[in-house]
């Protein structure tokens, strides 16, 4: 059994040194089979592993990983974590410019929007029930809570405390500044508010059919068949659906997915984070052009415990969020205790 004084001192171990220690979790030993040989992937989607990208300072880590990841115009990557640093942005050279935002810890589904000539984020904390739309500082611009209209939610006796069953994992803008708010790990349904952050409606229902949704986890706004469309995540329905920005369900655009959590797209096509040890490209038909990452070991899928000495470089273990950058590379989030963040550059890559 490990000491608490033993798990305290990994933790505070920078992420190079916890990799190369002998320290274990009680958790059964797996491994994961040898890297391949050349880059990940297959036909115009292959990416070869920048191992060691992500360089931070002594003594700094990324804590657990669980949030997204996002790309603003000049090309810093922005990543989310649990961890008390918030969010962390890098160069494109892996160099760490700043952390930002400590208060806002788990923030999952993070994108980047132009406004005006300006970039802001958005992010959705489910532990502390509410969205918020941030500037590339870190400063709050403003958040919406509970959506009390909507009916779908008991009021909590005390105001401080977490709403019941309200959970957001994703957001989503559209156009014309309204706001799609996926409750993932609540209620599972979508709630549509206007672009001054007034509550308009909410989109489905729990389950498994047409206009429902089971861990909405993921959503984002897919441009790729003219009239703008919103792409879902549903998670452990394992597909992707859409629906147009009424909220009317369009169909299953793919399905058989290892539980999807992120989207982000690259001109027609899109990588997928799957919760299950792998990450897909996928073009606008939903087919499964390329797999990067997978995972040969079931019992690494979404173990979020499992120690940085069983990672393999090419090899994913629960990828949490993603994005691409302007030239088709892209970032991967695994869900880890350890916190994980993976470059894969693009062989061949052109900008978009």
């Amino acid at each position: 059994m490990v000491s608490r004084l033993a798990l305290t001192l990994a933790l505070a171990l920078p992420s190079v040194l916890q990799a190369q220690s002998s320290f274990h979790l009680p958790l059964g030993q797996v491994t994961a089979s040898p890297l391949p040989a050349g880059p990940l992937g297959q036909g115009a989607w292959r990416f070869e592993v920048e191992a060691g990208w992500a360089k931070l300072p002594t003594g700094k880590t990324l804590a657990s990983t669980h949030g997204g990841a996002a790309v603003d115009r000049a090309g810093n990557i922005y990543m989310s974590s649990d961890g008390p640093e918030g969010i962390f942005v890098f160069s494109r050279d892996g160099r760490l410019i700043r952390t930002m935002a400590p208060e806002l810890t788990n923030l999952h589904g993070l994108m980047l929007r132009a406004e005006g000539g300006q970039e802001f984020l958005y992010g959705a904390l489910n532990k502390s029930a509410k969205v918020v739309k941030l500037s590339l500082t870190g400063k709050v611009q403003w958040t919406i809570g509970l959506p009390k209209e909507s009916g779908f939610y008991d009021k909590p006796a005390d105001e401080k405390k977490k709403a019941s069953n309200y959970s957001p994992t994703g957001i989503a803008v559209g156009p014309d500044g309204r706001i799609y708010v996926a409750d993932g790990y609540g209620a599972s349904v979508i709630h549509v508010f206007s672009a001054d952050q007034k509550y308009l409606k909410t989109i489905g229902t729990k389950g498994e059919g047409d206009n429902q949704f089971k861990t909405c986890h993921g959503i984002a706004l897919d441009t790729r068949y003219g009239t703008p469309r919103l792409l879902v995540a549903d998670r452990e329905n394992k597909r992707l659906v859409h629906l147009d920005l009424e909220g009317k369900w369009i169909g299953v655009l793919a399905t058989d997915l290892r539980r999807p959590c992120a989207i982000s797209f690259f001109g027609e096509v899109a990588a997928i984070a799957e919760l299950q040890g792998r990450v897909v490209v996928t073009d606008k038909t939903g087919k499964i052009l390329s797999t990067l990452g997978d995972n040969p070991d079931q019992k690494q899928w979404a173990a979020f415990k499992l120690e940085p000495e069983h990672w393999r470089d090419g090899i994913f273990i629960a990828p949490h969020g993603l994005t691409f950058d302007q030239e088709g590379n892209l970032f991967v989030q695994d869900w880890n205790f350890a916190g994980r963040f993976t470059k894969l550059k693009k062989v061949g890559a052109k900008k978009s």
